[in-house]
């Protein structure tokens, strides 16, 4: 098979790393991809949103199967464009993707489902807006309906906070069109944990859980980012919660997008909080995580290509996923200033000492090859350490033991990633 992944991050390189252990896999394409990506696949230097272009290529070079990492192409539409030309492509249609592309949407389905989620109001103009923080008081969530990298959600801990956050938002247009309207819900108090699962729109198949690490410094504190690592599993995740999640969530979901006349194919990430009341739904991405896919990539031991194809084709199975008893840690290692204003082209060093690591993996996000064939800087997110251990607690010694080989000017990165799972461990 000829396989194309669109995308250029650590999930990418994630994925094209685990589709390239498939014997089905006789050729890799990635698009644009990254310095990693590379190494093994045939990078092809067209933008992830860039439908027309993917289009185009998938049928000069004959591509088999797609598979569309980021958000932003399956909120434009690339899966319906593929599939009217007769090319294979995993992901949900652009109408289904609006559980991701736009918050508003996302949180009227949830309500119409009844799948648990926040109190929430939904305003287009500031004033409005405005006195509804000061009615409902603080602390509180912010979010901006559309796409926003990540960052689009902001939780306030004061009202003054709030106040300046849809000022932001939507006077400011800090995110452009995506703040023309926002939604402001009540600050859910709990734990996070990521549940991602695969549907063909009939069958749910849940992959290992995960915990996302949003914050930019230890202990949560800073800004919101795409990720600063991830673990998996999440110990919070019990076999008795994941049948909650799966019967008042997943399943309302699938049936829910069938009852509105969409047959919702690919992933399913749904970011929960695991609240007194019980599990409730923060939001819901219509894509892999990212850097949850990269020890979720770690541990899978099944070959990836005939569970995408499955879905694809609607014929999901149960039984198609194993996983290694494993944990993975994956510590993101980012530019100086990330979330904010960063440097590009630092020369990284230390990846060659870690390729004969065993049960460690170093996937790219932000780099490219400079113009002297060396590893450069090229985004906020530079690197996902990831490894492998016996427990989370060897898991995350690995992990950090591999970072220490990684040196670039202005590089930062949490130490604290999976200290939430040993807390929850009593170790």
């Amino acid at each position: 098979m000829k396989i194309l992944v669109v995308g250029s991050g650590g999930r990418e390189h994630a994925l094209v790393w685990k589709i390239a252990q498939s014997p089905k896999a006789k050729k890799i394409f990635c698009a644009p991809g990254n310095a990693g990506t590379a190494q093994l696949a045939e990078n092809i230097p067209i933008k992830a949103d860039d439908v027309n272009s993917l289009k185009k290529f998938a049928q000069d070079n004959g591509i088999d199967l797609t598979v569309v990492g980021p958000e932003v192409p399956l909120v434009a539409g690339l899966v319906d464009v593929f599939e009217a030309v007769g090319l294979k492509a995993f992901g949900p249609s652009k109408a289904a993707a609006m559980i991701e592309g736009s918050k508003v949407w996302s949180k009227q389905f949830m309500i119409k489902n009844d799948i648990p989620t926040a109190k929430a109001g939904i305003f287009d103009d500031l004033a409005s807006a405005s006195e509804y923080i000061k009615e409902i008081g603080a602390p509180i969530v912010v979010k901006a309906d559309g796409l926003a990298a990540g960052k689009g959600v902001i939780v306030c801990q004061t009202e003054a906070e709030a106040l300046a956050a849809i000022e932001l938002i939507m006077r400011k247009q800090e995110f452009g069109q995506a703040g023309d309207r926002v939604v402001i819900e009540e600050c859910l108090k709990g734990e996070e944990a990521s549940i991602i699962a695969l549907t063909d729109g009939k069958s749910v198949v849940p992959l290992a859980s995960s915990q996302d690490h949003k914050r930019a410094y230890d202990n949560d504190e800073g800004p919101n980012t795409g990720g600063m690592g991830a673990y998996s599993p999440a110990p919070i995740v019990t076999d008795r919660l994941m049948d909650e999640i799966d019967v008042n969530v997943l399943r309302p979901f699938v049936n829910g997008m069938a009852q509105a006349g969409l047959t919702y194919k690919g992933v399913i990430y749904a970011g929960i909080m695991v609240t007194k009341d019980g599990p409730k739904v923060l939001e819901f991405n219509c894509r892999f995580g990212d850097p949850e896919t990269q020890p979720i990539m770690m541990r899978m031991k099944s070959d990836i290509v005939p569970v995408l194809e499955a879905v694809v084709a609607g014929k999901l199975d149960h039984r198609m996923v194993e996983w290694d008893e494993r944990a993975a840690v994956c510590v993101v290692v980012a530019a100086g200033g990330y979330p904010g204003k960063y440097d590009k082209g630092m020369e990284i060093t230390g990846l060659d000492k870690l390729d004969q690591q065993p049960g460690v993996f170093v996937f790219h996000a932000g780099t490219k090859l400079s113009a002297s064939g060396q590893v450069a800087t090229a985004g906020g997110r530079v690197l996902g350490v990831t490894a492998l251990g016996d427990g989370i607690k060897f898991a995350i010694e690995n992990a950090y033991r591999a970072v220490e080989f990684i040196r670039f000017k202005g590089q930062h990165f949490r130490k604290d990633i999976g200290k939430k799972a040993l807390r929850r461990l009593g170790r």
